[in-house]
C-alpha cells in the first residue's frame, strides 16, 4: 500500500538529477554517474531514464533494468506487466522530466531534468526506501521502491507507471 503525505516540505529531501541523454542499452547506463547507485535517489532517476528506451528497444530495456534490479533481475510477471503499462503509452516515463506536459505530447526539454523526493514514511521498513516522482501527467507524486544491499541501492518495485493524462496528439479534445 503507497503512503502519499502533503506535509511541509522542509521535512522532505528532493533531489535533481540532469542527464545530457538517456542510455540506450548497458553499457551506455554504466557509464553514467548515478550508475554507482548509492543513494535510492539515484537509482530511481535511472529507473525512469532507462523506461523512456522501451519504445525503441523492450528487450534492451529489459536489460538495463535487470541492471537496475542487481541480483532479482526481472520476471516474466514483471515484463508482461511493463507490456501492459508502456504499450502504446511509452510516453509515460518522458512525463517526469521538466519541460514535458500532455499539450507538448510529453516532450522534455533536454537536457533531461528529474526531480525525486522522500517523505516522513520513506524509509519505514529496514533497508528499503519508498520514494516520489512527479508526472507532469498526474495530480499526485508515484511511488517507487528501492532496496538497499551493501552500499548500493535497487530496483525493487515500479508503481509509477499507471495512466497519466493523454497527450494532445492522442487526446480529441485537446
Amino acid at each position: 500500500m503507497a503512503v502519499y503525505w502533503h506535509g511541509k516540505e522542509e521535512n522532505m529531501e528532493k533531489q535533481t538529477f540532469t542527464f545530457e541523454s538517456l542510455p540506450k542499452n548497458v553499457e551506455e547506463l554504466k557509464g553514467i554517474k548515478e550508475a554507482a547507485m548509492t543513494t535510492p535517489f539515484m537509482t530511481a532517476a535511472l529507473a525512469v531514464a532507462v523506461l523512456c528506451n522501451y519504445g525503441s528497444d523492450a528487450q534492451v530495456t529489459f536489460d538495463m533494468l535487470d541492471y537496475l534490479k542487481g541480483p532479482q533481475p526481472l520476471s516474466a510477471y514483471d515484463k508482461q506487466f511493463l507490456r501492459d503499462r508502456l504499450g502504446g503509452k511509452e510516453y509515460k516515463p518522458y512525463s517526469y522530466f521538466e519541460g514535458s506536459s500532455p499539450q507538448n505530447n510529453y516532450e522534455p526539454s533536454k537536457p533531461y531534468i528529474i526531480t525525486v523526493s522522500d517523505n516522513p514514511y520513506s524509509y519505514t521498513n529496514e533497508g528499503y526506501a519508498t520514494l516520489y516522482l512527479k508526472s507532469t501527467g498526474a495530480d499526485a507524486e508515484r511511488p517507487v521502491q528501492l532496496r538497499r544491499k551493501g552500499e548500493q541501492w535497487f530496483l525493487w518495485q515500479i508503481s509509477f507507471l499507471s495512466d497519466i493524462r493523454t497527450p494532445a496528439k492522442d487526446d480529441p479534445w485537446a
